[in-house]
């Protein structure tokens, strides 16, 4: 794994953990319009002394406070809490401490992930004075011509965005090109990381395929499809074909 791919993979990390995900909540308190509204911590709970100077003790606070089901009279700005589980499953409730606790081992790296991100390529790269390994040259992925190994081209763009119940939705259009000078038959469309519904293909096992009123994509023709899901865009890749 070369040091690019990791940094990736640590910034997916981050976008994650700050609301790019199946249920577009944000696990740092306080960030996003969607956050941890019950935080598992006795400052967060229990209203400011400027508002009520009375003193609390810490059965009173736990009898009083702890089983509150309104949301927290203080945010705790900031604090990252132990988030969902592997199904991307969270429950915002103050006694859900496995998930709604903060900690300070939560915070720590994610500081330093965004630390070393802010560094980018300048010369905070040389606190680690590691050998860097030569690149490997990739191929320049540009516009290709019909005669290329590579006619069948996706294109996608948010069309729309809107806030429903504290989640941001965006609506996806994704055009499929067929760039080739043969008609494309036996079309298939491998989608990952669609958390929502889509329009416009059918579904086929694993992948998607040609909607129902068609079966094939004659030259320098293209097909539509929509999705809408509160995240970033899918995956979208054409995994097989055949030309007629």
């Amino acid at each position: 794994v070369s040091p690019s791919e990791m940094l990736s993979f640590a910034k997916s990390q981050v976008d994650y953990i700050l609301g790019d995900n199946p249920r577009a909540t944000s696990y740092m308190v306080g960030y996003g319009n969607n956050y941890p509204r019950q935080v598992h911590h006795r400052g967060s709970s229990i209203v400011s002394i400027k508002v009520d100077p009375s003193f609390v003790s810490c059965r009173g606070g736990y009898a009083t406070w702890f089983s509150r089901k309104a949301s927290d009279p203080n945010v705790l700005t900031g604090a990252i809490v132990g988030g969902p589980d592997a199904y991307d499953n969270f429950a915002d409730q103050r006694d859900n401490y496995e998930q709604t606790e903060p900690a300070t081992y939560n915070n720590a790296p994610i500081l330093g992930v965004l630390a070393r991100l802010h560094g980018g390529q300048g010369v905070y790269n040389q606190l680690l004075p590691v050998a860097q390994p030569k690149p490997v040259p990739h191929p320049k992925l540009t516009p290709t011509p019909a005669s290329s190994s590579n006619p069948i081209t996706v294109e996608q763009r948010m069309t729309d965005s809107w806030l429903n119940h504290g989640r941001t939705y965006h609506r996806y259009s994704t055009i499929v090109t067929n760039k080739s000078d043969k008609t494309v038959k036996n079309l298939k469309i491998s989608i990952s990381k669609l958390y929502g519904p889509l329009w416009g293909l059918t579904k086929f096992g694993d992948s998607y395929t040609f909607p129902a009123w068609t079966n094939s994509l004659p030259a320098g023709k293209s097909i539509e499809f929509v999705y809408i899901h509160s995240a970033s865009p899918a995956n979208v890749l054409v995994s097989s074909y055949t030309f007629a």
